[in-house]
Parts: structure tokens; sequence; C-alpha cells
């Protein structure tokens, strides 16, 4: 671009209080910008006297239109139907979606976003990766560039959310197991300085309170958040002497995990040990045996996200409210009553 008299797009912004993708949106001719805030940005373009070099910007033209969708774990069938639904809705407003997955690494995430951004990207949704820091996030936000978080948020971070109501799924997951007679319940996966880990724990752990039963910390077992992380942890817990009974996992990913790991055992899912899993995807019904999980309007989330999106780039803003999802729990036949007692006195 050129301009005349050292005109520049900030220049724009400082002049009709919007922020340098808004000017750039409006330059480009895009219909993402409403009309009044399309003619203030023309005006200070007249104001500031600056000349627009259609030819080069033609060369950025690809990227102008794109947003970019980081994904922590795309193996996560979730994560996948999430990405489905963002994509459906980007596609009918004219955005080019870009989907990456940073395989829980936030080295990787680092690379990913630094690449997305110098394409000038019109905004970022954001899954984050196991171990990221916000500062990274906080300084993209205060450069102008729109980002939501969705699924997981991180400590501290004034990053908009859409996720769902983690602390009431869990709650309604660990009083059906109890209700089934359960006392010794594990929760497996996950890790402290996750946000949605402690929503979740502390889910469970009201549940338990609430029944007058008491939390048995080595029972919340850490770890991975997909099927390696689940046969790991339910071999942790079934060490214990005596062992747990049922299990509330992180996430249906986990609860596959654990499900295998019984088995390995010689011991079947819902019959010889109960299990719950947290998102209820596809799979879910269609597992040995069928899975109970915590519902998550999982394409509707994604939905929410993407239209949030685009109300962020038409507002020239990076503020946006928290949307928290509704949840409900789907009983199938993993999770059986505890039948220790059974052979207990058999």
């Amino acid at each position: 671009m050129a301009s005349r008299g050292k005109a520049t797009i900030l220049d724009i912004a400082r002049k009709a209080g919007v922020s340098k993708s808004t000017v750039s949106l409006v330059l480009q001719g895009s219909t993402l910008i409403r009309p009044g805030t399309a003619s203030r940005v023309r005006k200070a373009i007249e104001e500031v006297g600056y000349v627009y070099n259609r030819g080069a910007a033609n060369l950025r033209k690809a990227h102008s239109n794109v947003v970019g969708m980081v994904i922590n774990d795309l193996t996560n069938p979730f994560f996948a139907e999430l990405a489905v639904g963002m994509e459906r809705v980007f596609q009918s407003a004219g955005i080019v979606p870009f989907i990456a997955n940073t395989a829980e690494n936030p080295v990787r995430q680092g690379e990913v976003l630094k690449s997305l951004l110098e394409q000038g990207v019109s905004g970022l949704i954001v899954s984050p990766a196991h171990g990221t820091l916000p500062d990274a996030f906080e300084r993209i936000r205060s450069g102008g560039t729109p980002i939501i978080f969705v699924m997981r948020r991180l400590a501290e971070s004034r990053v908009p959310v859409v996720a769902p109501d983690n602390p009431w799924g869990a709650f309604l997951a660990t009083s059906h197991l109890i209700g089934k007679g359960h006392r010794r319940i594990a929760f497996l996966g996950g890790f402290p300085d996750m946000v949605v880990y402690h929503e979740r724990v502390g889910g469970y752990r009201e549940a338990l309170a609430a029944h007058g039963i008491a939390a048995a910390e080595a029972l919340i077992i850490q770890g991975d958040t997909n099927r390696k992380g689940g046969m790991s942890a339910i071999e942790t817990a079934l060490a214990f002497n005596p062992a747990p009974t049922a299990a509330m996992c992180f996430n249906d990913a986990v609860a596959f995990g654990a499900m295998t790991g019984l088995r390995k055992r010689g011991m079947e899912p819902g019959g010889d040990f109960a299990i719950v899993g947290f998102d209820d995807v596809a799979e879910a019904q269609h597992y040995m045996p069928p899975l109970t999980s915590v519902a998550v309007d999982t394409a509707g989330l994604g939905e929410r996200a993407a239209h949030m999106m685009l109300n962020m780039i038409r507002a020239g803003t990076t503020r946006a409210g928290n949307h928290i999802g509704a949840i409900s729990l789907i009983v199938r036949d993993s999770c059986g009553p505890d039948v220790t007692e059974t052979r207990r006195s058999a």
C-alpha cells in the first residue's frame, strides 16, 4: 500500500475509532462490516488523505476472509464434530476456515498461531493445548485480532469462552453412579493446570458431598485426555484395595480407553465396573456396551462460537460475553449397579 502524507491504516483506525482489522475489511469491500461503521471508516480515509493501493492488496486478498480454527486434538471425535459446526456457519458467511491440529503441543500451537497471524487472519477460534500460557493470547488480543476459546479456558484470561456447563455435567454423572449404589467412584483423566479439569472434578466432588460420601483423593487420577490416558488411569484405579467400582471420566475418549483397559483385565464394562463419559460423541451410542455420557450440543457450541466470531469481526472488537451451553445425561448400558456386595454375600 502507498499513502499520501504518510497516512496509515492505524491513522484511519484512530480517526474512526475502530480496529486496524476493521479498516482493512472496509478497504477490501468486505460485507462483514456494518454499513454505519463502513461509512465512518470511509469518511476517516478521506480526512487523513489515505490512498489505497488495490493492486498490492489483491496479493493478500486470499487471506482477508480467513478464520483460524486451532484445535488441541482432532483425533478426539468431539473436536471434529465441533469443527464441523463452526465450518458450516463460516462457509455460509463466505469465510474460509483454516483448521489446524496442535496435538496438545504448546510449541506447535505457537507455530500455527504465528503462521496464521502472518497471513492476516480475521480471527482465531482456539481450544488451547495442555500447558498453554495465557500471555501469548493476551498479546494477540491486545493487537486487535479477535480470539474465542472453545471448550477450554485459561486461568485469568479475558478471552471469551464457549463451553458446556462442566460442573453441572460432572455432578449429574456422579450422582447417577451414586444412585446405582456405587460409593467408591474414581475420577479419571485431565490435569490440575486445566481449568476444565477443576470444573469437572469440582462437580464430581460436589455430588459426593451432597450424598454424604467422603472423596478419596487417591481416586482422582490424573492423566492424558485420550484413550491411552484412560487405559493407564483405569490400571491405576484397579490397583487400589479396595478398588473403586465405578468411574466418572474426564471425557468420552478417556472412557473408551478405560473400557478397553477393563476388558484387558477380563472385566466387563457396565457389568463388573460402571463407566460414565463426558461429551456424548457419536461413537458413544454405538460402542459396546453403549456409553453413558454427559451430552453436549457439540455442533451447537461450534455454531455459537462461529457466530460470536462473525459478530466480533463485524464490530471490530475483541470483546464478547462467554457462552455456557446446557448439558444432559444420556443413560446407556455402561453404568450398571455396584455388584461387589452381591458377590461378597454369595
